[in-house]
C-alpha cells in the first residue's frame, strides 16, 4: 500500500496535485512563508526584458536610421539583403538578392537573439520574470506540473550551442564594424568620435558575454578525462570558468550596450545630434 510520499502513488491516483499541493508537503496553509519582497528580482526581470523586446521589435521592423557614417547599428549587421542604405562602414552581404522587402535586420537578429533565448541565464531570468516557474527560490510555481525542456517549445532550448555558433561569426562582423568607427564620415582613417566608443565598449561586453556562456566552457574542457593532458585547454577553460561567473552580468551589461549602440545610431541617423568628436 502506498504511503503518500511519491505525489504519483495511489494518493494522488491522477497524478494532478504536485509541489506544494502534494499529499507529501506539510500541512501548511499558506504556498510559502516568505516575508520578505521575494517578487521585486523576477518583476523587474521581467520589466527589464519586456522592454528590449519592446524596443528592439520596433527597431528591427523600423527599417531606417540604422546607419549614420561612419557607425552601423549592431541590429543591422551585416545586411544580408540588397535594399540597405548606404554601408559603407560595415560589411554587405546580398545573399538574399533584391527579392527580400522586408527590414533587412530580421535576416540577422535571429542569431544573437536565438543564443540570448536560450542562454542558460535567460532561461532562468525569464522562466521566472514570465512564466512564474518558480518565481523565486522557497515559492511554488503556480502550474501543477512540471515538465520542463522535455516538451515543445521549451524542448528547441537545446539548441544553444548550435546559437553560439552561429553568433560566434555575428559578434567577429560587429567586431569589423567597430574598427571601421574609427574613421570619420569620410572614411578617413585616424577618427574617434562618441560613438566609436560607444561601439568599443558594446563590442567588448558582447564578447565577453558571448565567450562567458556555458556552451563555450564546455566546448574548451567538456568531456576531458585528464587536464594535465590538455594543460592549453585547461588553462582556457578556467579562464572562461572565471568569466562565467559573472555571466548574469555580463548579459545584462551587453544586452544594455547593444541597445544603447543601436540607439545612438538611430539619434545620429535622425539628426538629434551630431557625433562629438574626440580627436
Amino acid at each position: 500500500m502506498a504511503t503518500g510520499t511519491d505525489p504519483t502513488t495511489t494518493d494522488d491516483p491522477g497524478g494532478a496535485r504536485r509541489g506544494v499541493r502534494s499529499p507529501a508537503r506539510a500541512a501548511i496553509a499558506v504556498a510559502h512563508l516568505r516575508t520578505d519582497r521575494w517578487w521585486l528580482a523576477p518583476a523587474v526581470t521581467a520589466a527589464g526584458l519586456f522592454a528590449f523586446i519592446v524596443y528592439s521589435t520596433w527597431r528591427a521592423f523600423a527599417n531606417a536610421d540604422y546607419y549614420a557614417a561612419p557607425y552601423v547599428s549592431p541590429f543591422y549587421s551585416p545586411c544580408l539583403a540588397e535594399n540597405c542604405l548606404d554601408m559603407r562602414a560595415g560589411p554587405n552581404f546580398p545573399l538574399f538578392g533584391d527579392w527580400w522587402g522586408l527590414s533587412p535586420a530580421l535576416l540577422i537578429l535571429i542569431f544573437p537573439l536565438g543564443f540570448r533565448l536560450t542562454c542558460y541565464y535567460y532561461r532562468k531570468a525569464y522562466y521566472r520574470g514570465f512564466w512564474l516557474s518558480p518565481p523565486a527560490c522557497a515559492v511554488a510555481e503556480p502550474h501543477q506540473r512540471y515538465t520542463g525542456e522535455t516538451r515543445l517549445p521549451l524542448l528547441l532550448q537545446n539548441i544553444h550551442r548550435y546559437f553560439f555558433y552561429a553568433a560566434l561569426p555575428v559578434a567577429v562582423i560587429l567586431t569589423y564594424d567597430t574598427v571601421l568607427a574609427f574613421r570619420d564620415e569620410h572614411y578617413e582613417w585616424g577618427h574617434m568620435g562618441l560613438g566609436t566608443v560607444v561601439m568599443l565598449v558594446n563590442i567588448v561586453l558582447i564578447w565577453l558575454y558571448t565567450i562567458s556562456c556555458h556552451s563555450c566552457r564546455h566546448i574548451i574542457g567538456g568531456r576531458l578525462k585528464h587536464f594535465s593532458a590538455h594543460p592549453v585547454r585547461y588553462r582556457l577553460w578556467g579562464w572562461v570558468g572565471k568569466l562565467n561567473e559573472r555571466h548574469m552580468l555580463l548579459a545584462w551589461t551587453s544586452l544594455i550596450s547593444v541597445a544603447l549602440a543601436d540607439l545612438y545610431v538611430y539619434l545620429l541617423a535622425t539628426g538629434v545630434f551630431d557625433d562629438p568628436k574626440l580627436f
